[in-house]
């Protein structure tokens, strides 16, 4: 039986990530939980994945090759994202302040847009969005699966949008047709067979950053296969593998043009008894923190 994260052995020699202080100035690396899941186009407990993250850093170090010699900070939890998505965006932008990089834990997909705006502020006409996503979320109305629509509307430029894994049969050509009027520019599932995705991601976040703004990255889980992301309502079967997520966040934290990434779209009493999706994200901040500590 797997050990829970409290139960953990403790060594002075091999210090565990995680249990970061709340703010107290500036740092390097701030934490956010933006909790959605109201809107959700399937039913979802993605609200608790925040903690549950939290809990899971604990299995992991901050070391790599080397120690990540970073500042780090907890903002705790939105109160209420979906309802009150203006608290969201002010607390994400309080972070955004003090910090080199935010993370911001999802909640589903609706959390990117406090995300995105409390990142970008007014300089969002200079703005780049990158998603790693199996879907366009480009639906009308407001739900998971309309947050790329949303940013453009209120300002985000399509041709600065990249959006990287596109599933077929996981779209429609309705939304396909949106995302090219729109001047968004897709990398399919496919292409990412043939390319190793760390190449695929700086040239997204190239374009995404071409106008000198500040870009936000958009790690959907559901991109992943379904093996390894179980408790994504929305993964399907041959999505991208673990370690192309661990790149892809590994490479978001490293570009200095991004001030943010986000985490969502897993419903952490929807995944396995091991746990499985839950460590993936945890892993996953950690990568960020590790491109981070190598800017």
């Amino acid at each position: 039986m797997a050990l829970s994260a409290s139960s953990l052995p403790v060594d002075p020699h091999w210090p565990r990530a995680g249990d970061w202080p709340e703010p107290a100035g500036n740092v390097d690396f701030a934490l956010v939980g933006i909790p959605t899941h109201l809107t959700a186009l399937s039913a979802s407990n993605a609200h608790v994945t925040p903690q549950a993250v939290r809990a899971a850093l604990r299995y992991y170090s901050e070391f790599t090759d080397r120690p990540l010699g970073l500042a780090f900070a907890d903002y705790g939890d939105a109160i209420d994202p979906d309802g009150d998505e203006d608290a969201a965006t002010a607390l994400v932008a309080r972070a955004v302040g003090a910090s080199r990089l935010v993370v911001a834990l999802g909640g589903d997909n609706a959390a990117t847009v406090p995300a995105a705006l409390g990142t970008w502020g007014d300089r969002i006409a200079r703005a780049g969005l990158v998603t790693l996503d199996a879907h366009h979320d480009l639906r009308d109305g407001r739900s998971n699966g309309s947050p790329v629509r949303r940013l453009i509307e209120v300002g985000l430029s399509g041709s600065r949008v990249v959006q990287v894994g596109i599933a077929d049969f996981a779209n429609s050509a309705d939304y396909a047709a949106r995302a090219a009027d729109l001047g968004i520019t897709v990398v399919r599932r496919g292409t990412l067979l043939t390319r190793p995705i760390a190449d695929v991601m700086n040239e997204a976040l190239e374009l995404a950053a071409s106008a000198g703004g500040p870009v936000h990255v958009d790690l959907d889980v559901d991109v992943c296969d379904r093996s390894v992301a179980p408790a994504c309502p929305a993964s399907v079967p041959g999505g991208i593998a673990a370690h192309e997520l661990r790149a892809a966040a590994r490479a978001a934290g490293a570009h200095p043009a991004v001030e943010s990434i986000d985490l969502v779209e897993v419903d952490a009493t929807a995944d396995t008894p091991d746990g499985r999706t839950v460590r993936l994200v945890a892993l996953c901040v950690l990568e960020a923190a590790a491109g981070l500590s190598a800017r």
